[in-house]
């Protein structure tokens, strides 16, 4: 832990909130949090987009929104047409979630279309696909690795936080080691402490999708505060 505690983790974290009960009231304390602690990204629900643009402008904190989310089984045309919408609004990362379905079905090239549709779509701002790990073998992990470096999006992410389990610190070492670089790796689902977090970045994580990120900078900071006494 003593490695990753040197630096504040919130530039590589996406500040997230994306229940079904997020309010405005709630997107505004997000956006205040992000500012204050220059996290990465608040990644949130697309209707909130323009209030978070607002509220974000010239901070330095990027707007991050989903397509496809959570299951990703709308059509190639809605997710294309949400990231038109969504870049218009104001974000500046998109999340989307591939078509689990198609993929397991073994139809690669329909799944790979998609994803470089929402890429173009998406007008450069990076693109993160969600191919949720919890659902795939070891072989279809690198297989889905090589999908998406092909399909030309920005990052590879292991889950959407709501499939029956989240982030694993193996899967993303897999998804690293077979990008080789070509892409970043997104770790989110089930990241709450800066012990995970410090697994995860220790693993080859280059962003971390998590709702806990006060507590991930509380933890840190705790750290940091105890490394400082015991030096002195």
């Amino acid at each position: 832990m003593t490695a990753s505690s040197k630096t504040s983790p919130a530039g590589l974290i996406d500040h997230t909130l994306l229940l079904p009960t997020t309010t405005a009231a709630a997107i505004e304390s997000l956006c205040e949090e992000a500012v204050e602690h220059a996290f990465a990204s608040v990644c949130i629900p697309p209707v909130f987009v323009p209030h978070a643009a607002r509220a974000l402008y010239g901070s330095g904190v990027k707007v991050c929104s989903v397509v496809g989310f959570p299951c990703g089984f709308s059509t190639p045309r809605s997710k294309v047409q949400e990231a038109v919408e969504l870049i218009s609004s104001g974000a500046e990362e998109i999340d989307m979630v591939m078509q689990i379905g198609s993929f397991l079905s073994g139809d690669i090239n329909f799944v790979e279309d998609e994803i470089a549709q929402v890429v173009i779509a998406a007008e450069k701002s990076p693109v993160k696909v969600i191919v949720e790990c919890c659902y795939l073998s070891r072989a279809q992990k690198i297989e889905a690795t090589e999908m998406v470096c092909r399909a030309g999006a920005d990052f590879i992410k292991t889950s959407s936080g709501f499939g029956p389990s989240g982030a694993v610190v193996a899967d993303v070492a897999l998804l690293v080691e077979n990008s080789a670089g070509r892409i970043g790796v997104k770790a989110a689902g089930g990241i709450r402490s800066f012990a995970d977090y410090c697994q995860f970045v220790a693993a080859g994580a280059t962003r971390i999708g998590s709702s806990s990120g006060l507590a991930i900078i509380e933890q840190w900071q705790q750290n940091e505060f105890a490394s400082s006494c015991s030096k002195g």
